[in-house]
């Protein structure tokens, strides 16, 4: 079974995402004035601190991608449901090439609050924007070939949202919004928040088409995450791994967990198993207790997933239907805090895990056997 080991500990204000690239780790903060620090981790057991970018109060630029020379982060007004005065959120794309002095080459903007999450490939960025004319978040694809001129592609939204052609919601507020898109060949999968999970076709990406959507939210009481489909067959199926998220309920409930649904027929979305953490009984429980963001780097059947207060937990669906943890990390509760909050996890090239927690500090870890 084995096991997981702390390899080195960067200590930094909260993160809500991290992202490896090479021998850099890109830490997005959960707070103002920390926007996004650059973690030299070409020695993973003294990780060293290269450069640091702020942004204003009233904002936060909790998430970040980077590829290619390029990182991209977002800039949202905190709260985003109630944004003050004067913020403008969108997205930043600096030149990281020299990773000690990030330069900004340009900035997207949004409307509303900003941009709250997003996936990049190297050369499209698929957003989640809130834009004029729109309630809550939609999604939009940036094409980013010439990175100092980024240029909107495509975008698409769920009927009910565009309040300025005519159309209505038939549910409450931002309740229906995207939460992030994520590419697998030509498609996206979309996570939309108390509006479940659709798969767009991408092939056209100047005209994003329905595929198929499911929403379980009602009955349960989380609002869906991530939808992350899995890029190998598991038992010869396509599986797709749906995380809800441990906040917003709907009412009191026990903590979130993972979901699998099978998108062999991609047009009849099917959930047919389930992970949660052992002990878990159906109890209500506090936010940030649950289940949150599964590692969107996946390279086999064993997926680290990030899981608020029970740390990291690494899942294997080699058997879908009957998913088991093989590794756990639990790290300690930060100073100042009564629990961890492990927010989002990465590996690099190396193997090497990343866990961000959502009060303070970047562990690292390595997988023992």
């Amino acid at each position: 079974m084995g096991g997981l080991r702390q390899v080195g500990y960067f200590d930094c204000a909260g993160g809500g995402q991290v992202v490896v690239d090479g021998t850099v780790a890109f830490v997005a903060h959960m707070r103002a004035p920390h926007g996004t620090t650059l973690v030299d981790v070409s020695d993973p057991r003294h990780p060293r601190a290269l450069a640091s970018l702020a942004v204003p109060e009233g904002t936060h630029s909790h998430k970040v991608r980077a590829a290619h020379g390029l990182m991209l982060v977002n800039r949202e007004a905190q709260p985003a449901d109630r944004p003050p005065a004067g913020v403008q959120g969108g997205l930043g794309i600096f030149d990281v090439a020299n990773p000690r002095a990030p330069r900004e080459l340009a900035f997207w903007r949004a409307g509303g609050a900003g941009v709250h999450r997003f996936t990049f490939d190297g050369r499209y960025a698929y957003l989640s924007p809130e834009l004029d004319g729109y309630v809550g978040n939609i999604v939009l694809i940036l094409d980013l070939a010439e990175p100092a001129r980024p240029r909107e592609v495509g975008r698409w939204w769920m009927p009910g949202q565009w309040t300025a052609g005519g159309e209505r919601p038939a549910w409450t507020g931002r309740q229906h919004r995207c939460h992030h898109p994520i590419r697998l060949g030509d498609r996206l999968y979309v996570s939309y928040w108390h509006g479940g999970f659709v798969i767009l076709d991408v092939a056209d990406m100047s005209r994003p088409r329905f595929v198929a959507g499911l929403d379980w939210s009602p009955p349960f009481a989380h609002p869906t995450h991530t939808a992350l489909p899995v890029p190998l067959p598991v038992r010869g199926r396509r599986v797709l791994l749906v995380s809800d998220e441990d906040v917003a309920k709907l009412e009191p409930a026990p903590p979130s967990f993972l979901w699998l649904v099978d998108i062999t027929d991609e047009t009849r979305p099917v959930p047919f198993a389930s992970f949660q953490v052992a002990g878990v009984d159906g109890a209500a429980q506090p936010p940030f207790t649950g289940c949150h963001q599964p590692c969107e780097e996946v390279r086999g059947t064993e997926i680290p997933v990030a899981w608020f207060a029970h740390g990291l937990r690494v899942v294997d669906i080699a058997d879908p239907h009957a998913p088991r943890e093989v590794a756990a990390f639990v790290p300690p509760a930060p100073e100042g805090a009564e629990r961890p909050c492990s927010n989002d996890v990465c590996v690099d090239a190396r193997g090497l895990l990343y866990l961000i927690d959502r009060a303070r500090g970047l562990h690292i870890l390595e997988r023992t056997r």
